[in-house]
Protein backbone atom coordinates (compact mmCIF):
# COMPACT_ATOMS: atom_id res chain seq x y z
CA UNK A 1 0.00 0.00 0.00
CA UNK A 2 1.61 3.70 -0.71
CA UNK A 3 1.91 5.89 1.71
CA UNK A 4 -0.83 8.99 2.53
CA UNK A 5 -0.10 11.76 0.18
CA UNK A 6 -1.35 14.88 1.19
CA UNK A 7 -1.55 16.43 -2.22
CA UNK A 8 -4.13 13.74 -3.23
CA UNK A 9 -5.92 14.02 0.31
CA UNK A 10 -6.46 17.47 0.20
CA UNK A 11 -7.71 17.32 -3.74
CA UNK A 12 -10.41 14.66 -2.58
CA UNK A 13 -11.32 16.43 0.32
CA UNK A 14 -12.14 19.45 -1.27
CA UNK A 15 -13.67 17.57 -4.28
CA UNK A 16 -15.70 15.84 -1.50
CA UNK A 17 -17.26 19.06 -0.86
CA UNK A 18 -18.02 20.09 -4.24
CA UNK A 19 -20.05 17.41 -4.96
CA UNK A 20 -22.07 18.06 -1.67
CA UNK A 21 -22.01 21.06 -2.31
CA UNK A 22 -24.16 19.77 -6.10
CA UNK A 23 -27.09 18.95 -3.87
CA UNK A 24 -27.80 22.62 -2.87
CA UNK A 25 -27.31 23.27 -6.46
CA UNK A 26 -30.11 20.67 -7.44
CA UNK A 27 -32.60 21.99 -4.70
CA UNK A 28 -32.61 25.37 -6.63
CA UNK A 29 -32.51 23.96 -10.43
CA UNK A 30 -35.22 21.56 -9.26
CA UNK A 31 -36.98 24.12 -6.97
CA UNK A 32 -36.95 27.06 -9.91
CA UNK A 33 -38.29 25.03 -11.92
CA UNK A 34 -42.05 23.64 -9.78
CA UNK A 35 -44.66 26.49 -8.77
CA UNK A 36 -43.85 28.94 -6.00
CA UNK A 37 -46.67 27.00 -4.10
CA UNK A 38 -43.83 23.86 -4.12
CA UNK A 39 -40.71 25.80 -4.20
CA UNK A 40 -39.77 24.88 -0.57
CA UNK A 41 -41.05 21.31 -0.41
CA UNK A 42 -39.47 20.73 -3.62
CA UNK A 43 -35.73 21.80 -2.12
CA UNK A 44 -36.50 19.58 1.09
CA UNK A 45 -36.83 16.77 -0.80
CA UNK A 46 -32.79 17.18 -1.81
CA UNK A 47 -31.64 18.83 1.45
CA UNK A 48 -33.55 15.84 3.76
CA UNK A 49 -31.69 13.29 1.40
CA UNK A 50 -27.82 14.66 2.69
CA UNK A 51 -29.41 14.03 6.40
CA UNK A 52 -31.14 10.57 5.73
CA UNK A 53 -28.40 8.80 2.97
CA UNK A 54 -25.53 10.08 5.74
CA UNK A 55 -26.84 8.36 8.18
CA UNK A 56 -27.71 4.84 5.82
CA UNK A 57 -24.26 5.57 4.47
CA UNK A 58 -22.76 4.77 7.80
CA UNK A 59 -24.47 2.55 8.78
CA UNK A 60 -24.88 -0.18 5.89
CA UNK A 61 -24.87 1.56 2.99
CA UNK A 62 -21.18 1.23 2.20
CA UNK A 63 -20.53 -1.60 3.29
CA UNK A 64 -22.62 -2.98 0.79
CA UNK A 65 -21.83 -1.14 -2.18
CA UNK A 66 -17.60 -1.40 -1.19
CA UNK A 67 -17.17 -4.29 1.09
CA UNK A 68 -15.93 -7.61 0.31
CA UNK A 69 -18.72 -9.69 -1.31
CA UNK A 70 -19.98 -11.25 -4.10
CA UNK A 71 -20.22 -9.96 -7.46
CA UNK A 72 -23.72 -8.48 -7.40
CA UNK A 73 -23.52 -7.35 -3.29
CA UNK A 74 -21.29 -6.49 -0.64
CA UNK A 75 -21.06 -8.25 2.38
CA UNK A 76 -21.29 -6.21 6.03
CA UNK A 77 -17.92 -6.12 6.71
CA UNK A 78 -17.66 -2.42 7.27
CA UNK A 79 -20.76 -1.84 8.98
CA UNK A 80 -20.81 0.75 10.96
CA UNK A 81 -17.67 2.01 9.52
CA UNK A 82 -15.84 -0.40 10.78
CA UNK A 83 -12.44 -1.33 9.99
CA UNK A 84 -13.11 2.22 7.39
CA UNK A 85 -9.88 3.83 8.62
CA UNK A 86 -8.76 7.25 8.72
CA UNK A 87 -5.06 7.01 9.26
CA UNK A 88 -4.26 4.18 6.39
CA UNK A 89 -4.35 3.61 2.56
CA UNK A 90 -6.69 0.93 1.08
CA UNK A 91 -7.47 -0.64 -2.46
CA UNK A 92 -10.39 -0.30 -4.39
CA UNK A 93 -11.13 -1.52 -7.91
CA UNK A 94 -7.66 -3.48 -8.03
CA UNK A 95 -5.33 0.58 -7.71
CA UNK A 96 -3.91 1.34 -4.74
CA UNK A 97 -5.01 4.98 -3.71
CA UNK A 98 -3.04 7.18 -1.48
CA UNK A 99 -5.84 8.85 0.08
CA UNK A 100 -7.59 7.48 3.75
CA UNK A 101 -10.13 5.10 3.22
CA UNK A 102 -12.38 6.76 5.36
CA UNK A 103 -12.22 9.87 2.89
CA UNK A 104 -12.78 7.94 -0.15
CA UNK A 105 -15.89 6.31 1.86
CA UNK A 106 -16.77 9.67 2.63
CA UNK A 107 -16.32 10.53 -1.25
CA UNK A 108 -18.71 8.13 -2.29
CA UNK A 109 -21.37 9.45 0.19
CA UNK A 110 -21.68 12.34 -1.39
CA UNK A 111 -22.38 10.55 -5.08
CA UNK A 112 -25.46 8.29 -2.95
CA UNK A 113 -26.69 11.64 -1.65
CA UNK A 114 -27.40 13.27 -4.73
CA UNK A 115 -28.48 10.08 -6.55
CA UNK A 116 -31.74 9.97 -4.94
CA UNK A 117 -32.17 13.59 -4.42
CA UNK A 118 -32.43 13.28 -9.13
CA UNK A 119 -35.36 11.24 -8.97
CA UNK A 120 -37.48 13.88 -6.91
CA UNK A 121 -37.60 16.31 -10.13
CA UNK A 122 -40.04 13.25 -11.76
CA UNK A 123 -42.61 13.49 -8.86
CA UNK A 124 -42.16 16.91 -7.57
CA UNK A 125 -45.37 18.85 -6.82
CA UNK A 126 -47.22 15.98 -5.57
CA UNK A 127 -45.24 13.41 -3.77
CA UNK A 128 -45.19 12.80 0.10
CA UNK A 129 -43.13 13.38 2.36
CA UNK A 130 -43.34 10.87 5.21
CA UNK A 131 -43.22 8.53 2.87
CA UNK A 132 -39.87 9.70 0.70
CA UNK A 133 -37.78 9.36 3.56
CA UNK A 134 -38.59 5.68 3.80
CA UNK A 135 -37.96 5.47 0.18
CA UNK A 136 -34.82 6.82 0.22
CA UNK A 137 -33.38 4.15 2.92
CA UNK A 138 -34.75 1.91 0.65
CA UNK A 139 -33.59 2.56 -2.50
CA UNK A 140 -29.98 3.12 -1.21
CA UNK A 141 -30.22 0.17 0.14
CA UNK A 142 -31.72 -2.61 -2.51
CA UNK A 143 -31.38 -0.03 -5.60
CA UNK A 144 -28.04 2.09 -5.60
CA UNK A 145 -25.80 -0.27 -3.67
CA UNK A 146 -25.98 -3.09 -5.69
CA UNK A 147 -25.53 -1.31 -9.03
CA UNK A 148 -22.43 1.12 -7.10
CA UNK A 149 -20.95 -2.35 -6.40
CA UNK A 150 -21.22 -4.15 -9.42
CA UNK A 151 -19.46 -1.00 -11.29
CA UNK A 152 -16.82 -0.04 -8.73
CA UNK A 153 -15.97 -2.63 -6.47
CA UNK A 154 -13.09 -4.28 -7.79
CA UNK A 155 -15.21 -7.15 -7.74
CA UNK A 156 -18.33 -6.56 -8.87
CA UNK A 157 -19.31 -8.36 -12.22
CA UNK A 158 -19.93 -5.22 -14.37
CA UNK A 159 -15.81 -4.18 -13.53
CA UNK A 160 -14.68 -7.53 -14.17
CA UNK A 161 -16.65 -7.10 -17.44
CA UNK A 162 -14.77 -4.11 -18.40
CA UNK A 163 -17.44 -1.40 -17.85
CA UNK A 164 -16.08 2.03 -18.05
CA UNK A 165 -17.82 4.42 -15.95
CA UNK A 166 -15.40 7.15 -14.48
CA UNK A 167 -17.56 9.06 -12.35
CA UNK A 168 -21.14 7.56 -12.67
CA UNK A 169 -22.91 7.62 -15.99
CA UNK A 170 -24.84 4.19 -14.91
CA UNK A 171 -24.23 4.27 -11.17
CA UNK A 172 -25.76 8.28 -10.78
CA UNK A 173 -27.50 9.33 -14.24
CA UNK A 174 -28.88 6.15 -16.12
CA UNK A 175 -29.78 4.81 -12.45
CA UNK A 176 -31.73 7.99 -10.93
CA UNK A 177 -33.33 8.41 -14.68
CA UNK A 178 -35.16 4.73 -14.70
CA UNK A 179 -36.14 5.25 -10.93
CA UNK A 180 -37.72 8.42 -12.16
CA UNK A 181 -39.80 6.68 -14.90
CA UNK A 182 -41.01 4.24 -12.47
CA UNK A 183 -41.98 6.79 -9.75
CA UNK A 184 -43.92 9.08 -12.42
CA UNK A 185 -45.34 6.26 -13.57
CA UNK A 186 -46.89 4.86 -10.43
CA UNK A 187 -47.66 8.46 -8.86
CA UNK A 188 -49.47 9.40 -11.57
CA UNK A 189 -49.80 13.00 -13.33
CA UNK A 190 -49.80 15.93 -11.54
CA UNK A 191 -53.57 17.24 -11.38
CA UNK A 192 -54.96 20.37 -13.77
CA UNK A 193 -51.50 20.02 -15.68
CA UNK A 194 -52.06 19.46 -19.25
CA UNK A 195 -48.88 21.45 -20.78
CA UNK A 196 -45.47 21.76 -19.71
CA UNK A 197 -45.40 23.80 -16.16
CA UNK A 198 -44.02 27.70 -16.74
CA UNK A 199 -40.85 27.97 -14.27
CA UNK A 200 -42.00 30.20 -11.18
CA UNK A 201 -38.05 31.23 -10.55
CA UNK A 202 -35.52 31.21 -13.89
CA UNK A 203 -32.65 33.00 -11.32
CA UNK A 204 -32.64 29.68 -9.15
CA UNK A 205 -32.63 27.67 -12.02
CA UNK A 206 -29.47 29.63 -13.47
CA UNK A 207 -28.13 29.74 -10.15
CA UNK A 208 -28.38 25.64 -9.60
CA UNK A 209 -27.39 25.09 -12.90
CA UNK A 210 -24.02 27.30 -11.84
CA UNK A 211 -24.07 25.29 -8.47
CA UNK A 212 -23.84 22.05 -10.97
CA UNK A 213 -21.34 23.55 -12.89
CA UNK A 214 -18.91 24.19 -10.83
CA UNK A 215 -19.49 21.36 -7.98
CA UNK A 216 -19.51 18.73 -11.23
CA UNK A 217 -15.53 19.11 -11.36
CA UNK A 218 -14.85 17.43 -7.78
CA UNK A 219 -17.43 14.75 -9.41
CA UNK A 220 -15.37 13.90 -12.50
CA UNK A 221 -11.92 15.05 -11.56
CA UNK A 222 -12.20 14.27 -7.90
CA UNK A 223 -12.68 10.79 -9.26
CA UNK A 224 -9.12 10.37 -10.55
CA UNK A 225 -8.56 9.97 -6.33
CA UNK A 226 -5.21 11.76 -7.00
CA UNK A 227 -4.25 15.31 -7.86
CA UNK A 228 -2.43 13.96 -11.56
CA UNK A 229 -3.15 14.80 -15.27
CA UNK A 230 -5.99 12.14 -14.96
CA UNK A 231 -7.78 15.01 -13.14
CA UNK A 232 -6.37 17.72 -15.49
CA UNK A 233 -7.94 16.48 -17.94
CA UNK A 234 -11.12 14.70 -16.15
CA UNK A 235 -11.49 18.90 -14.93
CA UNK A 236 -10.86 20.24 -18.75
CA UNK A 237 -13.35 17.54 -20.63
CA UNK A 238 -16.17 18.36 -17.66
CA UNK A 239 -15.96 21.96 -18.79
CA UNK A 240 -15.78 21.08 -22.47
CA UNK A 241 -18.88 18.92 -22.56
CA UNK A 242 -21.09 21.23 -20.82
CA UNK A 243 -20.13 24.06 -22.69
CA UNK A 244 -20.39 22.50 -25.63
CA UNK A 245 -24.32 20.46 -24.96
CA UNK A 246 -25.49 24.30 -23.23
CA UNK A 247 -24.33 26.05 -26.68
CA UNK A 248 -25.93 23.13 -28.88
CA UNK A 249 -29.33 23.55 -26.42
CA UNK A 250 -29.58 27.09 -26.70
CA UNK A 251 -29.35 27.06 -30.65
CA UNK A 252 -31.53 24.37 -30.95
CA UNK A 253 -34.60 25.98 -28.84
CA UNK A 254 -33.33 29.54 -31.07
CA UNK A 255 -33.91 27.73 -33.96
CA UNK A 256 -37.31 26.21 -32.58
CA UNK A 257 -38.87 29.12 -30.67
CA UNK A 258 -37.16 31.97 -32.56
CA UNK A 259 -35.69 32.74 -28.85
CA UNK A 260 -32.72 31.47 -27.14
CA UNK A 261 -34.19 29.76 -24.05
CA UNK A 262 -32.01 30.36 -20.70
CA UNK A 263 -33.81 27.29 -18.89
CA UNK A 264 -32.68 25.44 -22.30
CA UNK A 265 -29.82 26.90 -21.90
CA UNK A 266 -29.07 25.44 -18.11
CA UNK A 267 -30.73 22.29 -18.85
CA UNK A 268 -28.17 21.64 -22.02
CA UNK A 269 -25.04 22.56 -19.53
CA UNK A 270 -26.61 19.78 -16.67
CA UNK A 271 -27.13 16.81 -20.03
CA UNK A 272 -23.76 17.46 -20.92
CA UNK A 273 -22.32 17.04 -17.63
CA UNK A 274 -24.26 13.90 -17.19
CA UNK A 275 -23.49 12.92 -20.39
CA UNK A 276 -18.93 14.07 -19.93
CA UNK A 277 -19.40 12.19 -16.05
CA UNK A 278 -18.55 8.08 -17.33
CA UNK A 279 -16.52 9.27 -19.99
CA UNK A 280 -14.09 11.73 -18.08
CA UNK A 281 -11.33 9.45 -17.25
CA UNK A 282 -10.81 8.22 -20.68
CA UNK A 283 -11.30 10.43 -23.55
CA UNK A 284 -9.58 14.12 -24.40
CA UNK A 285 -10.72 17.48 -25.58
CA UNK A 286 -12.39 16.53 -28.83
CA UNK A 287 -14.50 13.60 -27.63
CA UNK A 288 -15.51 15.61 -25.04
CA UNK A 289 -16.37 18.07 -27.89
CA UNK A 290 -18.56 14.99 -29.80
CA UNK A 291 -19.89 14.33 -26.45
CA UNK A 292 -21.71 17.60 -25.29
CA UNK A 293 -23.39 17.79 -28.89
CA UNK A 294 -24.59 14.60 -28.33
CA UNK A 295 -25.60 15.34 -25.13
CA UNK A 296 -27.41 18.42 -26.04
CA UNK A 297 -28.88 17.58 -29.17
CA UNK A 298 -30.13 14.22 -27.97
CA UNK A 299 -31.06 15.27 -24.45
CA UNK A 300 -33.35 18.53 -26.19
CA UNK A 301 -35.45 16.31 -28.16
CA UNK A 302 -36.10 14.01 -25.83
CA UNK A 303 -37.34 16.92 -23.47
CA UNK A 304 -39.78 17.96 -26.30
CA UNK A 305 -40.75 14.07 -27.06
CA UNK A 306 -41.47 13.57 -23.23
CA UNK A 307 -44.19 16.85 -23.52
CA UNK A 308 -46.42 14.38 -25.38
CA UNK A 309 -45.93 11.19 -23.29
CA UNK A 310 -48.94 10.55 -20.50
CA UNK A 311 -46.07 9.71 -17.96
CA UNK A 312 -45.74 12.90 -16.09
CA UNK A 313 -42.09 12.89 -15.37
CA UNK A 314 -42.06 16.60 -14.00
CA UNK A 315 -39.01 17.72 -14.34
CA UNK A 316 -37.52 16.12 -17.23
CA UNK A 317 -35.24 13.61 -15.49
CA UNK A 318 -34.66 10.97 -17.59
CA UNK A 319 -34.62 13.29 -20.53
CA UNK A 320 -31.76 14.85 -19.25
CA UNK A 321 -29.98 11.99 -16.49
CA UNK A 322 -31.55 9.03 -18.24
CA UNK A 323 -31.15 9.84 -21.73
CA UNK A 324 -27.51 11.99 -21.17
CA UNK A 325 -26.22 9.06 -19.16
CA UNK A 326 -27.01 6.56 -21.63
CA UNK A 327 -25.24 8.59 -24.62
CA UNK A 328 -22.39 9.05 -22.22
CA UNK A 329 -21.85 5.48 -21.71
CA UNK A 330 -22.25 4.41 -25.30
CA UNK A 331 -20.21 7.24 -26.15
CA UNK A 332 -17.29 6.57 -23.62
CA UNK A 333 -17.27 3.15 -26.01
CA UNK A 334 -16.90 4.96 -28.68
CA UNK A 335 -14.03 8.02 -27.78
CA UNK A 336 -12.12 6.12 -25.20
CA UNK A 337 -8.71 6.67 -26.03
CA UNK A 338 -5.78 5.08 -24.20
CA UNK A 339 -3.80 8.16 -24.16
CA UNK A 340 -6.07 9.48 -22.10
CA UNK A 341 -7.09 6.41 -19.58
CA UNK A 342 -5.34 3.28 -20.90
CA UNK A 343 -8.74 2.15 -22.82
CA UNK A 344 -9.21 2.50 -26.39
CA UNK A 345 -12.92 2.97 -27.51
CA UNK A 346 -14.33 2.44 -31.46
CA UNK A 347 -12.64 5.11 -33.13
CA UNK A 348 -9.01 3.56 -32.14
CA UNK A 349 -9.82 0.19 -33.22
CA UNK A 350 -12.20 -1.85 -30.04
CA UNK A 351 -15.38 -1.94 -31.26
CA UNK A 352 -15.89 -4.39 -28.48
CA UNK A 353 -16.13 -1.48 -25.76
CA UNK A 354 -19.17 -0.49 -27.30
CA UNK A 355 -20.63 -3.60 -26.66
CA UNK A 356 -19.28 -3.80 -23.41
CA UNK A 357 -20.79 -0.03 -22.21
CA UNK A 358 -24.19 -1.41 -23.73
CA UNK A 359 -24.21 -4.60 -21.38
CA UNK A 360 -23.94 -2.24 -18.53
CA UNK A 361 -26.46 0.56 -19.53
CA UNK A 362 -29.23 -2.47 -20.30
CA UNK A 363 -28.57 -3.91 -16.85
CA UNK A 364 -28.60 -0.62 -14.81
CA UNK A 365 -32.05 0.30 -16.81
CA UNK A 366 -33.43 -2.91 -16.05
CA UNK A 367 -31.92 -3.41 -12.76
CA UNK A 368 -32.95 0.46 -11.14
CA UNK A 369 -36.44 0.22 -12.98
CA UNK A 370 -37.93 -2.91 -11.70
CA UNK A 371 -36.88 -2.58 -8.65
CA UNK A 372 -37.84 0.46 -8.01
CA UNK A 373 -40.99 0.18 -9.13
CA UNK A 374 -41.20 -2.98 -6.90
CA UNK A 375 -40.50 -0.47 -4.14
CA UNK A 376 -42.88 2.23 -5.02
CA UNK A 377 -45.87 -0.26 -5.36
CA UNK A 378 -44.95 -1.92 -2.04
CA UNK A 379 -45.09 1.95 -0.06
CA UNK A 380 -48.27 2.13 -2.16
CA UNK A 381 -50.28 -0.39 -1.07
CA UNK A 382 -49.16 -0.01 2.69
CA UNK A 383 -52.22 1.31 4.05
CA UNK A 384 -52.07 5.05 5.71
CA UNK A 385 -48.73 5.52 3.35
CA UNK A 386 -48.98 5.88 -0.17
CA UNK A 387 -47.51 7.69 -2.48
CA UNK A 388 -49.05 10.73 -3.40
CA UNK A 389 -51.05 13.75 -1.34
CA UNK A 390 -54.55 14.48 -1.29
CA UNK A 391 -56.10 16.10 -3.98
CA UNK A 392 -56.73 19.19 -1.68
CA UNK A 393 -53.07 19.09 -0.50
CA UNK A 394 -51.67 19.22 -4.14
CA UNK A 395 -53.88 21.78 -5.01
CA UNK A 396 -53.38 24.06 -1.74
CA UNK A 397 -49.51 23.18 -2.59
CA UNK A 398 -46.68 21.32 -0.62
CA UNK A 399 -44.85 23.66 1.17
CA UNK A 400 -47.69 25.06 3.44
CA UNK A 401 -49.63 21.33 3.34
CA UNK A 402 -46.82 19.14 4.09
CA UNK A 403 -44.35 21.84 5.99
CA UNK A 404 -46.67 24.48 7.27
CA UNK A 405 -44.09 27.13 5.45
CA UNK A 406 -44.08 29.32 2.46
CA UNK A 407 -41.24 30.10 0.33
CA UNK A 408 -42.67 33.67 -0.61
CA UNK A 409 -45.00 35.75 2.01
CA UNK A 410 -45.73 39.63 1.53
CA UNK A 411 -43.72 40.33 4.55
Amino acid sequence: MPEIDAGATAWVLASSALVLFMTPGLAFFYGGLVRGKNVLSTIMYSFIAMAVVSVVWILWGYSLAFGPGSKFIGNLDFLGFTGVDSGGTFEVAGVSAPIPHALFATFQLMFAIITPALITGAFAERFKFSTYLIFLVLWITFVYAPIAHWVWSGNGWLFGLGALDFAGGTVVHINAGMAAIAAAWLVGRRRNVEHVVVPHNVPFVILGAGILWFGWFGFNAGSALNANASAVNAFLVTNTAAAMAALTWTLLSWWQSKKPSAVGAASGAVAGLVAITPAAGFVGPMGALAIGLGAGSLCYFAVRYRSRLKIDDALDVFAIHGVGGMWGAIATGIFAAAAFGGFDGLINGNGKQVVTQLIGVGATMGYSFIVSFIILKVLDLIPGLGLRVSDKDEDSGLDTALHGEQGYTNN
